[in-house]
């Protein structure tokens, strides 16, 4: 089989729309590696034999869906493509990450107990100044920083998690299997704020660049709220997907 594949003139495709289906599936592969230089544009024209406009419109089309990025003078570049997390169930980061074959790991950066705040409180249902744990910690996808969690448990169950292994381990998955709290469903708010203070530092990123906010509060199975979290996402690095149904069978 030729290693190029060869575009078909007389399909009812456009050329470019074939090229930009034939490269895609190219980088995905990983025939062309994230960060690898891919060939000019007069290479691609003599490798699929077609012209400049061809190529050109096609890596238009690819750069726009973000799988190639450009470097003025240099050429143009595979990018690396986003960890997702499907949000269709409740799950933690390593949980959902791992069945995909990313490495999870996590660098906890403080546990300590604090008295909740307004907010802290009004999410736990706890008056406000209720001694609760904070467990901030930095998540890595392939030992690359792609978010800064921020937790918020009640004591008890903070005293149960201080003596646990948050290095390697999802809080739910220690919440469930070593405290015995059945977990039941989780309430989500997402939104965008631009990076700043320890966000710099912890995820490795200029100030005022994108970063996915994302505030989670779990129940456990009898719907009394067990664990309040920030979780900052790196913009460019990771996105959440959800599957949205137009009817439901009730």
């Amino acid at each position: 089989m030729s290693k190029h594949q060869k575009l078909l003139p007389l399909s009812p495709v456009p050329l470019y729309s074939q090229l930009k289906e034939l490269l895609r599936t190219r980088i995905l592969d990983g025939s062309y590696p994230a960060h690898s230089q891919m060939p000019s544009e007069s290479e691609l024209g003599a490798i699929y034999k077609v012209s400049r406009i061809t190529v050109r419109q096609a890596l238009s089309d690819l750069h726009k869906e973000g799988l190639i990025f450009k470097i003025h003078g240099k050429g143009t570049f595979v990018a690396k493509p986003k960890a997702f997390q499907n949000v269709s169930k409740l799950q933690g980061l390593s949980e959902a990450m791992s069945q995909l074959g990313y490495e999870v790991l996590n660098q906890l950066l403080s546990f300590k107990f604090v008295k909740a705040d307004s907010q802290v409180a009004n999410r736990l249902q706890v008056p406000e100044g209720t001694k609760v744990a904070e467990i901030k910690r930095i998540r890595l996808i392939n030992r690359e920083p792609v978010s800064l969690e921020v937790t918020y448990v009640p004591q008890l169950i903070g005293e149960q998690l201080e003596k646990a292994d948050l290095i390697t381990r999802d809080i739910f998955l220690i919440l469930e299997n070593d405290c015995g709290v059945a977990l039941g469903h989780a309430d989500l708010a997402i939104d965008a704020v631009s990076a700043s203070g320890e966000l710099l530092k912890a995820l490795n990123i200029n100030e005022g660049s994108p970063i996915m906010r994302i505030e989670r509060l779990t129940h456990n199975a009898e719907g009394v709220p067990i664990d309040f979290e920030n979780l900052y996402y790196r913009g460019e690095a990771f996105q959440y997907r959800l599957r949205i149904d137009r009817h439901t069978n009730n």
